[in-house]
């Protein structure tokens, strides 16, 4: 059951968001009165740090008898993905200058997909696919490790990493579109990419099964993750200066991903008693 759980919660998540970033392309992202990237991120990024500070962490903490060395989880598992995402840029910056062009700054999350990708040198599209692969198995491993922990934090946390990877699969099909593929083509390789996520829901089921007294630094590892991709890719994107306006509605956004989060995890736990 918990294995058909973690399928399709990852099935969701990974694809799901490819078709969900599609549906609001043709809907005209970003139009006069419509919902722009600037309001997804700003959504996903509330929902990101509400999931790592409201659910798993707390999680975590009640299954740990000791809390310190969940913390020196947690600060290591920030400083890996910030290794991760310094590895990846130097690798493109690499070979941007190989090509004869200037280093790209724009990519950031540990691997190169994100809505900034309109807007600077991309990466090819085959080098765009795998890491968004990578990075969807990765994000697989964090969704059954939550699921192992309890199927309705493992159900939160999927929607959590479903709103965080719409507005980056929006900038991955943007990229395939202007590099020539076809609508349907970019769609189709986007939700190929986005289908790791179930083999890595798959993996993390079988691998977190075996090491159950490893559960709390996996949901930890998961919040590490969720924390850095908050903080070091989607809220850097959000410190624009704007008119007072749109700032509010921007806070109103992040505010909006915090609070549903937060009323989902408490409605599953009150459904659970």
């Amino acid at each position: 059951m918990t294995l058909v759980a973690i399928m399709a919660a990852t099935l969701a998540a990974g694809v799901g968001s490819v078709w969900l970033a599609e549906w609001l392309l043709r809907l005209g992202l970003g139009g006069r009165g419509r919902v722009g990237p600037q309001h997804l991120l700003s959504l996903a990024a509330g929902a990101l740090l509400a999931t790592a500070f409201m659910l798993l962490l707390p999680e975590a903490f009640e299954g740990a008898s000791q809390p310190q060395p969940l913390f020196i989880t947690l600060l290591l598992g920030v400083v890996f993905f910030f290794l991760l995402e310094k590895a990846e840029l130097w690798h493109h910056g690499h070979e941007h200058g190989a090509e004869g062009q200037a280093p790209s700054h724009a990519h950031s999350h540990a691997h190169p997909h994100g809505v900034k990708h309109a807007h600077g040198p991309a990466p090819g599209g085959w080098t765009l696919l795998t890491g968004d692969s990578v990075h969807c198995f990765g994000d697989g491993v964090l969704i059954a490790s939550a699921c192992v922990a309890d199927l309705r934090l493992g159900l939160v946390a999927a929607l959590s990493v479903l709103a965080h990877e719409v507005p980056h699969h929006v900038g991955d099909l943007i990229v395939l579109r202007q590099r020539g593929a076809a609508h349907s083509l970019a769609l189709l390789k986007v939700s190929l990419a986005g289908t790791w996520t179930v083999l890595g829901g798959v993996a993390g089921y079988f691998l977190v099964g075996q090491w159950q007294q490893a559960l709390p630094y996996f949901l930890v590892i998961a919040a590490s993750s969720f924390i850095y991709v908050a903080l070091a890719d989607l809220i850097p994107q959000l410190q624009r200066r704007l008119p007072a306006a749109q700032t509010l509605i921007q806070v109103a956004w992040l505010i909006a991903g915090i609070s549903a989060v937060t009323l989902a995890g408490h409605l599953a736990h009150e459904l659970g008693h």
